[in-house]
């Protein structure tokens, strides 16, 4: 049960990440964005910050029986808030950083949600 609890976890780590990146880099060409430093950083910014979120969002879901999407959207702010700092301090072209790790969160958010309910 253990081994596959954790072969799920980690099934989960990679495809999220894997999915993040991919779409939140539509997402920073879909804006206009091309600096090649500023994708770099997102990124850099998304392996720091998703499998956090993912591990934390797996931890608290097996433990409290609450609205799994309230657990996820708190963690999904936590990040953005991360990231925008992490754009502004170290990006280039972001000019609304915040702004933009908003809208890259939100439309990885939803597209994630979007592609499960097609894939089941």
């Amino acid at each position: 049960m253990i081994a596959a609890f954790i072969s799920a976890f980690i099934n989960a780590l990679a495809v999220s990440l894997a999915l993040t990146i991919l779409l939140e880099t539509t997402f920073f060409y879909l804006t206009g964005m091309r600096d090649k430093r500023d994708l770099a950083l997102l990124w850099l910014v998304n392996v720091l910050t998703n499998p956090l979120v993912v591990a934390v969002y797996w931890l608290m879901a097996a433990r409290f029986n609450g609205n799994p999407y309230l657990i996820q959207i708190s963690l999904e702010s936590l990040a953005v808030l991360t990231e925008g700092k992490y754009y502004k301090k170290y990006g280039r072209g972001f000019t609304r950083p915040y702004l933009f790790a908003f809208g890259a969160n939100a439309f990885s958010f939803g597209m994630g949600i979007l592609l499960q309910r097609l894939l089941r």
